[in-house]
């Protein structure tokens, strides 16, 4: 008898094994994106940051993609070189942009000849400054000018891995858990978040020492990590290669000639407009969340043991225990245990919190964000893939945004000078944010297909990165000028007022509830089909 031959992609724990080094890659990747993020205070006592000033370089991540169109490129370059060219490649750019980004933040830096050059120069770009989207201004510290521009190096290697990821996942997983591998993919990333918002001001403030430097180093290293992950799936792709006969997998180029056909979709710009706003009131306010905690909570910083560096650890290996054993119960089918895993992670997750309360840290607080994400993804994902309701799930999703923000602009400074009452409304509403972060993205991607014709779905969703990529480079910047424009006068950065900056974001939710509401009429009317299950 003939001897079927296996391949690495017949073996589960080969599979397995090329996911999680894709997903480490993007664990790093996130990490490093938001590594200021946690210590904007930081950056403006150390490094003479102003609002303005953090939030142009936090948006400078998306520029080269959205105006140099270089996510178009990425696309052109997965599809002509494959996907262990673009993994390696896409490693090597963003540790660049690390590397850059570091020595703009560190003391060699300071008083150097770069910095003078800085100083003096990209106070006005021909062309970008009358169209008002420079990523430079006149006055702007010489250090935010050189880490806007190690930014965008970064920004431009992250992006690339973002689809290279999603493209590898589908060579191992066609016709295979493939869901279920890009739900996993997803949440190992998010948790790069809630590391990000622990480590970074710990890296920060180690040893009783204030340095900035720390913690970008602390995401560099991460970089180098995440650049070996993709040097080893390399070689694991090339062996799977070899034993199927098959040449690379590539994508669908990106044509110009689709640009016309999409742009004529009305499905596809309600999608693009639900995204890129519903996405814009998340991600720029992710980079801003913490200090916007530490402006509203009344906290005491621990003493002994909560004061200690050994606390961080602790405290996040309880964090990972929240999502390792919520995320698992989705997958069990014994009740006894799949109840038991639901449990462990409830109690494990009250004592993260009580923890982040004895603390007193707004970055501690903030990092249960993707917890509840992490729990109940797989769970949305289920329930589109087999009820469907993907038009109301976009709606609830934009209401519980909505909610949020104006929880957080209005509920929360109610509750300043109450230590237990302002930290549980904190901790209840970062939560529901993270619910709402899991409810759309689980009903808007799987509905693009839906509304866009099947042979121009690679354009499409090129297309959407770019619109959304618009709203990433925009609205950071936005908050920044908004909360410079309400605060003036106010030198310390914990006592900002952040109440218009996120009746800003909040409004963001309200045009993406009545797009959603729109999105549903069409979709009855013209039966696209966005409430019914994916599967049949």
């Amino acid at each position: 008898m003939a001897t079927i031959q296996q391949t690495l992609r017949d073996s589960a724990p080969m599979r397995w094994t090329a996911l999680l080094l894709l997903a480490l890659a993007m664990f790093c990747s996130y990490i490093f994106m938001d590594i200021l993020s946690p210590i904007k205070d930081l950056m403006q006592s150390e490094r003479g940051w102003d609002s303005l000033a953090f939030g142009t370089m936090q948006g400078a991540e998306t520029f080269l993609n959205v105006f140099v169109f270089f996510l178009i490129f990425a696309g052109i370059i997965l599809d002509k070189m494959g996907v262990r060219f673009t993994a390696i490649l896409s490693g090597a750019v963003m540790l660049i942009g690390g590397i850059i980004k570091y020595y703009a933040v560190s003391d060699a830096f300071v008083g150097s000849g770069l910095e003078a050059w800085f100083t003096n120069n990209l106070n006005y770009i021909p062309g970008f400054d009358e169209l008002g989207i420079s990523p430079f201004y006149e006055g702007m510290p010489a250090s935010a000018k050189l880490a806007a521009a190690g930014f965008m190096v970064f920004g431009c290697g992250c992006e690339m891995a973002g689809i290279t990821v999603s493209r590898g996942i589908v060579k191992w997983f066609k016709g295979r858990e493939t869901a279920l591998a890009m739900g996993s993919e997803m949440a190992l990333a998010r948790l790069g978040v809630a590391t990000c918002m622990i480590f970074s001001p710990y890296f920060a403030k180690l040893g009783g020492s204030v340095s900035v430097s720390r913690a970008v180093a602390f995401g560099v290293v991460l970089l180098c990590i995440a650049l070996i992950m993709c040097i080893v799936y390399f070689f694991m792709d090339k062996k799977l290669d070899s034993q199927t006969g098959e040449a690379e997998e590539k994508d669908d180029p990106f044509k110009i000639s689709d640009i016309g056909t999409i742009l004529a979709s009305q499905g596809f710009w309600l999608v693009a407009l639900l995204c890129v706003l519903y996405y814009s009131a998340i991600f720029p306010f992710q980079k801003y969340a913490v200090n916007m905690l530490q402006c509203n909570l009344t906290l005491t910083p621990g003493e002994g043991f909560w004061a200690g560096d050994s606390v961080t650890i602790v405290q996040y290996a309880i964090m990972l225990l929240v999502a390792v054993c919520s995320f698992s119960s989705n997958f069990s089918k014994d009740t006894v245990k799949k109840y038991s895993l639901m449990a462990v992670a409830i109690v494990a997750l009250v004592v993260y919190c009580f923890m982040g309360y004895k603390r007193g840290s707004a970055e501690t607080v903030f990092a249960v964000f993707p917890l509840l994400a992490v729990a109940i993804t797989p769970i949305l994902g289920s329930y589109v893939d087999h009820k469907g309701k993907a038009a109301s799930m976009l709606m609830i999703g934009s209401l519980l945004l909505i909610l949020c923000h104006l929880t957080f602009a209005f509920v929360l400074p109610m509750f300043k000078g109450s230590a237990v009452g302002g930290i549980v409304v904190a901790y209840i509403t970062i939560l529901v944010l993270g619910a709402s972060f899991s409810l759309v993205p689980a009903a808007l991607w799987p509905s693009v297909p839906k509304l866009v014709d099947e042979k121009i779905i690679g354009s499409a969703y090129a297309l959407i990165f770019w619109i959304q990529n618009i709203g990433l480079w925009l609205f950071p910047m936005l908050i920044g000028k908004v909360l410079d424009s309400t605060n003036q006068g106010v030198t310390d950065p914990t006592q900002l007022d952040y109440t218009y900056a996120l009746v800003m974001l909040a409004a963001l939710g309200i045009a993406a509830f009545l797009i959603g509401l729109y999105l549903k009429a069409v979709d009855k009317k013209k039966g696209f089909g966005l409430e019914e299950p994916n599967i049949k």
